[in-house]
């Protein structure tokens, strides 16, 4: 086909949209900005680098992330069908290897006869078909240039958890287990997690110390603009809203028993693995602004880690979005120009799974509308179609980003009191309308 589409940004989102248009015949120009420009928060120069959490969340299939993940595999999503290659022991949740699925993806992109990637800034809005998905960490030129065509901007942060090495985790506290006691990824009856038991004064020592430690200053600029959400909230921050806040939230003991004591702890820090070789756990819900020095000290409080090695302690980076429900439509294309889409985080999607949502579609519609077919505009009942009919018509004037979840689906028909069968109920609904409407749009997915 004729028609070159150039799409920039080489996250999730781009590396999803290059790879659906490509494999349809079109020819993809793919600008990624690193290693040329580096970013605060990469560490390699890779496609589709994970740079917070492992974890792509829920897979069961009556959760709002397993809802989306079966959503975006019945549309052929690539990078959802790669981070499956790379599972990671982690219970019901898809956690990712890091290193081999961005290697997988980088590789896949890299050899693909119709992408042509390109490590250059892009400084100005490309011309013709094109793509926009520069995620959390636009550059400063190309962020200049989005708000010369859309207007106001926002600015939030999001923070990353620390990771530490497994030999360094004490084993004669930290406990192998899954909530409920429920069997691990492979069957067995030990679990994904470690966990480190915390009793309530080591719990109380630890808040206290957690909210005198120094953190990290931002620029008088940035602070204007600073806005936190509660999916990547800063530990400190959530311990600020009161001293049992963290055992009610990252930090929360239901499901566990400590099989030294018997009992359930006051608090529990659980440790997730990192990578394919088990060499690396992180901390579970606790990105942190926390200076380092301080940090690691502080974290060393943990029972299980009082003698952790960290090979990436934790930090806060800069996450720009645009106001989607005044600039985009539900097909994410850019109101004023029917040939220009934004996907991924700059949406206002929040999450993984949320940003390679948005380069699917993306990528689908930009290849539809250069085939002059129509669009598709995902079904509200569906969870991929309720994120989209979030982020372009929520109230406009105070717009945040948003993960996917349970609320934004249209109530049911009949409520259903029991949350377990609400939910089922949900899922089942969302998986009849979804293919329903594929099938009208005669839309068949590629490999």
């Amino acid at each position: 086909m004729g028609k070159t589409v150039t799409v920039v940004g080489g996250g999730l989102a781009g590396t999803e949209a290059a790879w659906q248009l490509a494999q349809r015949g079109f020819h993809v120009r793919l600008y990624e900005m690193r290693p040329v420009r580096p970013t605060p928060a990469h560490v390699t120069d890779r496609l589709a680098e994970l740079v917070c959490s492992n974890s792509m969340g829920s897979t069961l299939p009556d959760r709002a992330l397993g809802m989306l993940k079966n959503e975006m595999l019945s549309m052929g999503s690539f990078v959802i069908r790669t981070a499956f290659k790379h599972a990671l022991p982690a219970g019901q949740a898809l956690a990712v290897g890091r290193d081999e699925f961005a290697e997988d993806i980088t590789g896949s992109i890299a050899a693909h006869p119709r992408i042509e990637l390109v490590r250059q800034e892009v400084t100005a809005i490309p011309d013709g078909p094109a793509i926009l998905a520069t995620g959390p960490l636009t550059s400063d030129s190309l962020t200049a240039a989005v708000q010369s065509l859309t207007g106001p901007y926002l600015y939030f942060y999001d923070a990353m958890a620390p990771i530490v090495t497994s030999e360094s985790i004490d084993r004669n506290i930290a406990f192998r287990r899954n909530r409920w006691d429920k069997a691990g990824s492979e069957g067995t009856d030990e679990g994904d997690y470690l966990n480190c038991p915390l009793n309530q004064t080591e719990y109380e020592a630890f808040v206290d110390a957690l909210l005198e430690a120094p953190r990290l200053e931002l620029s008088n600029a940035d602070k204007e603009l600073e806005r936190y959400f509660e999916g990547c909230m800063p530990i400190e921050v959530l311990a600020q809203r009161g001293k049992d806040a963290l055992a009610f939230g990252p930090m929360r003991p239901v499901g566990l028993h400590d099989p030294i004591t018997g009992k359930r702890p006051h608090a529990v820090v659980q440790l997730r693995q990192d990578n394919v070789a088990g060499t690396l756990y992180n901390l579970v819900g606790f990105q942190t602004n926390v200076k380092w020095g301080a940090q690691a000290e502080v974290f060393r409080m943990i029972p299980g880690l009082q003698n952790a090695e960290f090979v990436r302690l934790g930090q806060m980076h800069r996450n720009t979005f645009i106001n989607s429900p005044t600039l985009l439509r539900p097909t994410l294309q850019f109101k004023g120009r029917d040939d220009l889409f934004f996907a991924g985080q700059i949406t206002g999607t929040e999450g993984y799974v949320g940003s390679a949502l948005g380069g699917l579609i993306a990528g689908i519609n930009m290849a539809r509308l250069l085939q002059d077919g129509p669009l598709l505009k995902l079904p509200r009942a569906a969870m991929s179609g309720a994120l989209f009919h979030y982020i372009t018509h929520a109230a406009a004037d105070d717009f945040q980003p948003m993960k996917s979840n349970m609320g934004l689906l249209p109530p049911l028909p009949v409520r259903e009191r029991n949350k377990q069968l609400r939910y089922a109920a949900y899922a089942d609904r969302a998986k009849r309308e979804l293919e329903s409407y594929l099938r009208q749009m005669e839309f068949s997915p590629v490999s």
